[in-house]
């Protein structure tokens, strides 16, 4: 269908989706389109870059000081050779904005910050020697690294992060000059760079090693799935699987979302992936745009909640509270899990509330045909699953076997294929190993972004831990005024605003370095223990909201895109039926049995997720006024008080004066509730 032919809809649509493309294709690190040669500079680059990352994973041994210098050489080296220094025209400067070709300024400047980067690997066995007292060239080396990595990370993330680490340095050195109140000593230029640059202290911290040795491998894992159409074959399960319920596209959405959420960092990324497909279903079946985009947003955008990836930031989390990646799975499985059901459950009351079924089943792909063709791509994600939790290999060691596996099904899945159609063989394995380089190269690019915001952030890392991290905690005691509700309810304002501009890993990381050691100092002044893996989680979890809060939610931008709806409104959408997620992290805090603290019985876990399961459902029928028919005013604080019992049995136990190992028995207060609602509305139902 040509242009002329084509119905504005049609052209609507089709310049949405472009543009939700467009947003995805930039934050997984395509920036420049060159041509003629230097077209291949940045595809082989990355593919190099993957190939270190494999190679030190399994046969090269390297000091991680050295791993961690290549690595950000590699992420910088991508940056200015792949990303304009603006996107569009400043000042009439086009040459600052060229995307059809690599100036020759900017590989000037990509050798000078993989040198910088790469200048603590050279000088390894000097630096040793003249420690705390840095050269002329040590410091040289040094601001040329922190310059580099600023405008590396304002290309790639955005003005925000540089900002705020721009922000820190400066109260670094002026915190002498400070209001009492957030005075600081100050630091010098020569311990300012030693702790940034030639220590590991500060950008050469613990997230740059994470994200050197765990969570590259992850992403190649996603991006190798997604090239071998791993995403595609999720969402047609989870349609052949719901579609024909009622809302039924909405549900795969949400299923087809949290599978490919299992190995994608991205929210972005997930809604071009999946929404795709499910938004004009949803639209097909009678959810307007704006709630069709909004579902596909939440449920995109919690696909980082689940586990046994989560995104950067979890491994990070097992670095920072110096526990085995399990335990993050553990501490993080009822959450998530409890989430999703209730964004299941959202769907369900939205269709109720407009009167809307599935789509037939004849439109639907058949289920065991649609699992069987495409059952070699959950056959990697097993293998994962077994590798971490069964037989407790490390991240990094069950990554690259699944790797493996994933690279022989990617070279071998299309010569079958033609040999099963009895077509040309030698096309089919042309087009394997081109599609295996393809995916290579991509997981290179997607991890410029998570690369340059674990270095960035590692600069506010660096100068908290000069001395400033007894100071923030009583900044925050301050604002707070002692009150750890308001301390929380601050905490999670400021990840929602923070995480407007950054990405979800460098909101984590910046939000738990100020906050997170500050939670659990006042919750033990007003004798209330805050277990250390809460505190983190909670910044984990407000750094994930802030993708589709509005004004800026990127993630809300692309699907409004797609469903051809207003961007703001879809993401205030998005928001409230995220609500849902936000009410977790408070539970969590001062119900530690909802992230199995000291819980290691199987019956007992279960019985926490249901209830927390209920609970949700609970305040998701408060928030979105509807459970089985409308609600009445005075049913909206009967839900809130059945989501309180069920998410907070301890303080319900002790209300009642029942002892703490037996505050379960007020799970049955919370049913009782929520079935004498039901049956209120059941009545009213009949009655009308």
């Amino acid at each position: 269908m040509n242009e002329i032919d084509a119905k504005p809809d049609d052209i609507l649509e089709e310049d949405g989706l472009a543009y939700a493309k467009r947003l995805a294709e930039e934050e997984e690190g395509i920036g420049r389109l060159p041509v003629g040669i230097s077209a291949y500079f940045i595809p082989v680059i990355a593919f190099s870059w993957s190939i270190f990352q494999l190679a030190i994973a399994s046969v090269i041994i390297l000091d991680s000081v050295y791993i961690r210098a290549i690595h950000l050489a590699f992420a910088l080296a991508l940056v200015f050779l792949n990303y304009p220094m603006f996107k569009r025209t400043r000042l009439g400067l086009k040459f600052l904005s060229i995307r059809d070709r690599i100036p020759w300024f900017e590989l000037i400047l990509a050798g000078l910050a993989a040198y910088a980067a790469l200048y603590i690997a050279f000088e390894r066995q000097e630096l040793v020697t003249r420690y705390g007292s840095p050269s002329t060239m040590d410091i040289c080396a040094g601001i040329l690294l922190m310059l580099c990595l600023l405008e590396g990370a304002r290309r790639v993330i955005g003005p925000a992060l540089p900002v705020i680490a721009l922000v820190f340095c400066i109260y670094a050195f002026f915190g002498p000059y400070m209001p009492d109140l957030i005075a600081f000593k100050g630091v010098s230029i020569n311990r300012f760079i030693g702790q940034m640059t030639l220590s590991t202290e500060g950008i050469y911290g613990i997230p740059l090693d994470v994200s050197a040795t765990i969570v590259f491998l992850f992403v190649l894992f996603g991006a190798m799935l997604d090239r071998a159409g791993a995403g595609h074959y999720f969402i047609q399960l989870a349609l052949s699987l719901l579609g024909g319920f009622k809302g039924g596209p909405a549900k795969a959405a949400i299923l087809g979302s949290g599978l490919t959420g299992l190995v994608s960092g991205s929210s972005i990324a997930n809604i071009v992936t999946t929404g795709t497909f499910t938004i004009p279903l949803m639209k097909k079946v009678g959810y307007p745009a704006q709630k069709a985009a909004a579902i596909e947003v939440a449920a995109s955008t919690d696909g980082q909640l689940a586990p046994p990836i989560m995104g950067a930031a979890a491994f990070i989390i097992a670095e920072y509270v110096n526990v085995p990646y399990l335990d993050v799975i553990k501490a993080a499985a009822i959450p998530a899990f409890a989430s999703y059901a209730a964004l299941f459950y959202i769907s369900h009351i939205e269709a109720s509330k407009l009167g809307l079924k599935g789509l037939p089943r004849n439109e639907l792909p058949p289920f065991f045909q649609t699992l069987f063709n495409g059952i070699h791509y959950l056959i990697p994600l097993v293998f994962l699953l077994i590798e971490l939790i069964v037989f407790r290999h490390s991240p990094e060691l069950a990554a690259f076997k699944s790797i493996c596996i994933m690279a022989i099904i990617m070279i071998f899945q299309h010569p079958i294929k033609a040999f099963r159609d009895e077509k040309p063989l030698w096309p089919a394995c042309q087009k394997g190993v081109v599609d295996l380089f393809n995916a290579l190269a991509a997981g290179g690019r997607n991890m410029v972004a998570v690369a340059l915001a674990t270095a960035a952030a590692g600069i506010i890392v660096g100068v908290v831990a000069l001395g400033l991290g007894g100071l923030i905690t009583q900044i925050i005691d301050s604002i707070s005024m002692g009150n750890i509700f308001l301390m929380l309810i601050v905490t999670a304002f400021a990840s929602l605003i923070i995480g407007m501009g950054l990405p979800t890993t460098a909101t984590y990381i910046v939000m738990a370095s100020l906050t997170a050691p500050a939670i659990v100092t006042i919750a033990q002044l007003q004798d209330f223990a805050v277990p250390l893996m809460a505190a983190h989680l909670f910044c984990f979890y407000f750094g994930i909201l802030a993708d589709d809060t509005p004004p800026v939610g990127l993630a809300a931008y692309a699907a409004a895109a797609i469903a051809r709806s207003k961007p703001i409104p879809t993401g205030i959408q998005g928001f409230m039926y995220d609500i849902r997620t936000a009410i977790l992290p408070f539970m969590f805090i001062f119900n530690s049995d909802l992230i199995l603290h000291n819980i290691d019985n199987w019956s007992q876990g279960i019985l926490i997720f249901l209830m927390a399961c209920m609970g949700n459902f609970a305040f998701a029928s408060a928030t979105q006024g509807w459970f089985i028919v409308r609600n009445r005013f005075y049913e909206i604080p009967l839900f809130l008080s059945v989501t309180l019992i069920l998410m907070r049995p301890d303080l319900i136990a002790q209300w009642i004066g029942l002892p703490h190992d037996q505050r379960y028995w007020t799970y049955f207060l919370g049913l009782a509730l929520f079935g004498g609602i039901y049956l209120l509305q059941a009545m009213r139902k009949n009655s009308d």
